[in-house]
Parts: C-alpha cells; structure tokens; sequence
C-alpha cells in the first residue's frame, strides 16, 4: 500500500529547487567574463570588482535574511530573493557602463542569492527535521552548489551560440519559474500542518519573540564574537569561500582560457566539479551524523589545499587524465566543509542561535570570496598567470585543517538584549 511520505521531504524537495534555481546567475560571471572584456573592452579587474561586490553582499545579506525568516517567513522572504536574480539578470541585457556590471551582477544579484544563501538551507532543515538532519543538509547544500556548477555549459553554449544576452535572460527566467512553486508548497514549520519534525517524539520547543530583525541578526553577532569558536569557524569559512567561489569558481574558465583551453570545455570541467560535488557533500552530510565535525574539517581544507598546490601544471589547452583526477579529487571536497560547520554552530550556539550566528560565519565565507575574486584578478593582471593565486589559497588550506582541529564546542550563551528603562517599567 502507497504510504504518503513525511511533509518534510517535500518541503526539502522544494527547497532544493529553488536553491538551484537561485544557483544560475551564480554561474554567469565565469562564463560571461570573456564575452564582456571582448564586448566593452573591461578588464579582468572590472569584472572581478562586480563579481567581489556580489560575493560581499550574499554573504553579508545572510544572518538579516535568516533574522528575516524568523520575522516575516521563509516563503516571502525566498520568493523576493528569486525575484531580485531574476531582476538583476534580466537588467544586465541592457548594460553598457561598469558601474552597472557592478549594480546588477554585485548589488541586485548579490542581494537575492544572499538571502538564498546556505542559511536558508540551514533554516529548513532545522525546523523540519530531527532524524537524517546532517544528511539533508549535505543534499540541500550539494543542491546550491552544484546547480551553480552544473549551469556553466548550458550557459556557456547559450553565450557561444546566442550571445551572452540569452544566457542572462534564461536565468531570469528559470529564477521566476520557481517562485509559484515555493509560494503554493512551502510552509514555515511543522505545526503549521499539524506535525512534528520528522523524526521527532515531541513538539518544537517555543519559538523566540519575532522582534526586529535587524536587532537578532546583531544580537547573533554578539553572542558569536564572545566565542573562540566563532573565531575559528568563521576564520576556516573565510579560506573555504576564497579557495572555492572567490577563486576556482571565479576565475577557472579565464585561467583555462589563458592556457588555450576552450570556454565551453573549461565549463564542462566545472559542472564535472559540481557532478562530484552532489556525491562529497552528500557523504559529508551523512558523516557529519557519525563522526567529529572538527576532524572532517581538517581532512576537508587538508585536501582542498594539496589539490591546489597541483593545479597551475595541470592546466592546458586540452584535458588530460590528470586534469580530470583533478576534477574529481576537488569536486568531492567542494562545499563538503558546510554540514560539519553548521552543525558545530549549532553544537555550539544552539538550534536557533546558531543558524542565525551561522550565518555570520558564512558573511566570512563570502568576504574570503570577495577578497580572492578581486585579488585573483589583480594577480592575473600584473604578473600574467593565477600561479600565485592557487598556492597561496594552497597554503591557506593547511591553515584552516589546524584552526579546524583547535575548536572547542563550549556552549555559549545568548547575550541578553539590554533593556531601556521605559521597557523595564
């Protein structure tokens, strides 16, 4: 007999869409890099500043937008992120100046993908699910990894055949596609339906006061810094965002580029990346379940930094066998460092603090993003190669295996929100 499945798995499915969904533009600036430079004439440092604004912001956005989930909901918060992509994709068709690269790609983009950043993953998860938790997160986060990955040779043959134009207004287009379906099925917590979290024997506890949500992404922030552990979490996160997004995912296909290789091949080795990206993360998620979060860490940045240190030989103007062990290898350790560091968070925090501190910690993934997109690209300009890029983001890797290993899960409290005298009348 057909037994109904949870509503949680539905929620997560829903979930996982739109986080591909909102994972598209994210692919664009890889892609569109060279077509702009030969279409306007800007530099790789041009391009890399929008890239660096967009990077900043989704991950400055994030501990509001979690703050704002817990005000005003997560459907109403995710279908206006899904419309600001859609906006500033759509918006970059009409582009002729750098400073509008700059307002639709950093700002509009930014903004949107911020508030579908990993906190919102990390917001579902934790209201819908007790059992299988650290797996779910792995496949929601493979989700918007991958789909930022797996876009790249559809987005680079729609550029090479149509135009970059075409392939900004398909993702404006697949972002507005997901938003009916997250208004109609998406629903805030449990009990909303009637349920308790899949596998839980008792209700949620109570829920915080829905105060400003300014004022709890701050009070987020203060409990963090008290704690060494926020210090080393967010200092690891840093290096991830900068070894992963600010520069792989930034600035492979130009560095490619520059060793002959052709875009759209360049881009298929990147969806490659992201293929194996759904397998690590996955895994990670279900050994995160199992196992010491701070060991993987270490193993995961351990890795990542061996596999960039081979990296400026690899590259050529065709694939070879060791290109693709390559792919694989770091495929796998992609954004396989996101389920041990939430649950850390919330190991440490608690389960509400810390998704909101959590996402804080990934504001610091975003600004290593930042930095290593624009530093990168600078790089590139005044030596001619990424070789410098890759080893020093080699080197930062082994830096954040040891920080990984120093935390200690010490539970830190909430600071107390100071009251006005009126209040306390």
């Amino acid at each position: 007999m057909f037994r109904r499945p949870h509503r949680a798995w539905i929620v997560a499915a829903v979930a996982f869409v739109a986080l591909i969904g909102a994972a598209g533009f994210r692919a664009a600036p890889g892609v569109l890099m060279v077509p702009l430079q030969d279409e306007f004439g800007w530099s790789r440092v041009t391009t890399s500043i929008a890239v660096s604004v967009n990077l900043v912001l989704y991950g400055l956005t994030a501990p509001f937008a979690a703050a704002l989930m817990e005000r005003f909901g997560v459907r109403r918060v995710t279908a206006l992120a899904l419309a600001l992509v859609a906006a500033g994709s759509g918006l970059t068709v009409f582009m002729n100046a750098g400073w509008q690269l700059v307002l639709c790609w950093g700002v509009l983009i930014g903004l949107g993908t911020g508030s579908m950043a990993m906190v919102f993953a990390a917001t579902v998860v934790g209201r819908w699910f007790v059992r299988h938790r650290g797996l779910v997160l792995g496949v929601l986060t493979a989700g918007g990894a991958t789909g930022q990955l797996v876009f790249l040779p559809l987005l680079a043959w729609l550029s090479d055949r149509h135009g970059w134009r075409s392939a900004s207004l398909s993702v404006a287009l697949a972002a507005l596609a997901v938003v009916p379906l997250i208004l109609l099925v998406m629903r805030e917590r449990p009990a909303d339906v009637g349920l308790l979290p899949y596998g839980a024997t008792e209700p949620e506890p109570e829920q915080p006061s829905k105060g400003n949500a300014a004022g709890m992404a701050l009070e987020a922030l203060r409990t963090g810094v008290r704690s060494k552990a926020f210090w080393l979490l967010a200092g690891g996160f840093f290096i991830c965002g900068a070894s992963t997004n600010g520069l792989v995912g930034t600035h492979f296909i130009p560095a490619a580029h520059d060793h002959g290789m052709p875009e759209t091949t360049a881009a298929s080795l990147l969806a490659l990346v992201g293929i194996f990206d759904i397998a690590g993360t996955v895994a990670s998620g279900w050994l995160t379940d199992r196992v010491d979060s701070r060991k993987l860490l270490a193993w995961y940045y351990a890795l990542r930094g061996l596999s960039l240190l081979t990296l400026p030989v690899l590259l050529g103007d065709s694939v070879r066998p060791s290109m693709l062990v390559f792919v694989i290898f770091y495929g796998l350790d992609w954004v396989a460092t996101v389920p041990p560091t939430i649950a850390l968070a919330r190991e440490v925090f608690g389960p509400v603090q810390g998704t909101l501190v959590f996402g804080w910690i990934f504001a610091a993934h975003q600004l290593g993003a930042a930095a290593a997109a624009a530093v990168a690209g600078l790089i590139r300009t005044e030596l001619g190669s990424y070789t410098m890029a890759w080893w020093g983001a080699a080197v930062l890797c082994l830096f954040a295996a040891g920080m990984s290993m120093t935390i200690r899960a010490t539970r830190t409290e909430p600071v107390p929100t100071p009251r006005t005298p009126a209040a306390a009348a």
